[in-house]
């Protein structure tokens, strides 16, 4: 492989990499498995953009190889952290553990050196400043709401007048899905139905509670059906991915103290809906060593913290479901999110719990495991690559011919609709909670 040419930076007497055991770069035997399962090695074939090049550069500059130009930042934040390397790779390396806590310390090196993104308004004001939190996000809605019910967002768009907007800011609008009511807010804690069989916390998010709260609902009601109390704690926040992913890692660590201390010790699970939320919760215990060395009772703490996640398929495939009888109708296929597939190795259990649906067809979907393109923020940050990825998933989706797309991520739901949206395709984009709410609640014949 060929590094790329160095355009060097300011100098900075801390070497990146230096948080990082040295013995998982060493891990990759460049066997080059993983280049046939990395979306953007398939997208651009260029080896710099594929697990075993990005690792490659990153050992380099550790050792002082290589410079961390921009070109080689360019590499590097290409990448989607999608871990579907990890998937294919034979050695076990574990390259979450390598980018993530790598672009961490490049952040911090950004600000020792009083580098300032292009775009930092964005990452100040709307990244870090707005989706982190639930009651913003849902304020800073509530216009583009009254403008879809208005019908001004289409006039808009048919006058052009939204391309006056900065580019991300026109990526957010073009994303934005058709706001449903929000309807009541979620009680502290809902009753089992039936002979109690498990007492549970249900964890609500950021984003996903904002423009997704009626799946909160139908994961409650599912869960309260299969004999499960449901505790949904109030001071609970944001997961921290959007921090974390993108090299924040104090605001990240202060958002995991906050979850720690909001849930109850009396549960027999918190449970996540949303893949990306699972994925970041379940990795408290390695963010704490990385960004908190030397510190064992706080790792601990994360760590049995972690311990306690589980993603909903997960819990209720392990619980063993009660059957839904009602008959849903549907031709569909299901997508398998990146951080349920790779980073959580959760793959049977949504189609076992789909499966028990009475009426439901269910399509196997083309490359289901490579990665649409949405990847947390990363559509609204390059832009060009989520466009390719998305526009590959949209042809794979159409292939099947089916009416839903099943998706358990937020970040993938509003990735896919968008494109779905844009290709003028009738197919609509739900959670697997609410195909099963809607069997339990009749299916067709229900309310």
């Amino acid at each position: 492989m060929t590094a790329p040419a160095t355009d060097k930076t300011p100098s900075d007497p801390h070497q990146l990499g230096e948080s990082i055991n040295y013995e998982r770069f060493l891990d990759c035997v460049h066997c080059g498995l993983c280049t046939a399962a990395c979306p953007t090695y398939l997208e651009t074939g260029d080896e710099n953009n594929s697990p075993r090049g990005r690792i490659y550069l990153m050992r380099a500059v550790t050792d002082g190889r290589l410079e961390l130009t921009d070109k080689v930042r360019g590499h590097l934040d290409l990448c989607l952290d999608c871990r579907s390397c990890e998937s294919a790779c034979p050695s076990g390396v574990q390259y979450g553990r390598l980018i993530e806590p790598f672009r961490v310390e490049v952040q911090q090196q950004d600000v020792r050196l009083g580098r300032r993104a292009p775009d930092g308004w964005f990452q100040r004001w709307i990244l870090y400043g707005m989706f982190p939190y639930a009651g913003r996000t849902r304020l800073a809605l509530f216009p583009a709401k009254i403008a879809q019910v208005l019908g001004l967002d289409r006039l808009a768009d048919k006058l052009g007048l939204t391309k006056l907007l900065p580019e991300k800011l026109q990526r957010m609008h073009r994303l934005l899905p058709k706001l449903q009511p929000r309807g009541p807010s979620l009680p502290e804690v809902l009753p089992a139905i039936g002979p109690k069989r498990a007492k549970v916390a249900l964890f609500t998010g950021c984003v996903a509670d904002a423009m997704f709260h009626h799946v909160h609902w139908a994961t409650a009601r599912v869960l309260q059906l299969n004999g499960c109390e449901v505790v949904i704690p109030k001071s609970q926040v944001c997961c921290a991915a959007i921090h974390y992913h993108s090299g924040a890692g104090a605001p990240a660590m202060q958002f995991a103290k906050s979850n720690i201390s909001a849930f109850p010790d009396d549960l027999d699970a918190i449970i996540v809906n949303v893949a990306g939320c699972g994925s970041m919760l379940k990795d408290y215990g390695h963010m704490a060593e990385e960004l908190a060395p030397g510190q064992p009772e706080l790792h601990s703490q994360f760590n049995r913290f972690a311990g306690r996640i589980k993603d909903v398929s997960e819990f209720l495939a392990e619980l063993g479901p009660i059957a839904p009888k009602g008959e849903v109708r549907l031709k569909a296929t299901y997508h398998d999110a990146c951080h349920l597939c790779h980073a959580q190795k959760i793959r049977e259990q949504p189609r076992q719990l789909l499966n028990l649906v009475p009426g439901l067809e269910l399509i196997p979907l083309a490359e289901s495991e490579i990665c649409c393109g949405a990847a947390g923020s990363y559509n609204l940050t390059q832009g060009e690559m989520a466009d390719r990825l998305g526009e590959r998933k949209l042809q794979n989706i159409l292939a099947t011919g089916a009416k839903v797309l099943i998706s358990a991520n937020t970040g993938c739901t509003l990735q896919i609709a968008a494109i779905l949206r844009d290709g003028g395709h009738d197919i609509q984009v739900l959670h697997p909670m609410e195909i099963l709410d809607r069997s339990y609640r009749g299916g067709d014949s229900g309310k």
